[in-house]
């Protein structure tokens, strides 16, 4: 299926969804604007659009994987479970056993440290809000 692009009238209300390729989009352009303010990122109107493009591709993809019939597979815990080895029973993969070992010593490792209370590393902030 090929994707049209978003391109966004410039007086179009931000809350509006646009036509894509006969479905209605599932993200809107606020949505959008909203996921960049809580990850922080700055957005041009262009790269907006483009991420707009990307959510609603992805998530046309996923609708599409929703439509396949997986009766009779059985469900994974781990893609590792697909793989087997010689000598391993039909899709296991060998793993080594827990075993418990001793761990460094914490004053030892943390009369190292440049900063350290006795209990943690001590690093300079650097992260601002």
């Amino acid at each position: 299926m090929r994707r049209k692009a978003w391109v966004a009238p410039p007086d179009a209300r931000k809350t509006q969804r646009w036509e894509y390729e006969g479905m209605t989009a599932k993200v809107t352009i606020e949505e959008v604007e909203r996921v960049a303010e809580l990850a922080h990122l700055e957005l041009t109107p262009e790269e907006t659009g483009r991420m707009l493009t990307d959510l609603n591709a992805i998530l046309d993809y996923v609708a599409e994987l929703n439509e396949l019939d997986t009766q009779g597979v059985v469900p994974l815990a781990q893609v590792g479970e697909l793989a087997s080895g010689p000598g391993d029973a039909a899709g296991m993969t060998r793993i080594r056993p827990d075993s418990i070992e001793l761990s460094l010593d914490r004053a030892v490792v943390l009369s190292q440290a440049p900063e350290s209370d006795q209990a943690f590393f001590k690093v300079p902030k650097v992260i601002e809000r």
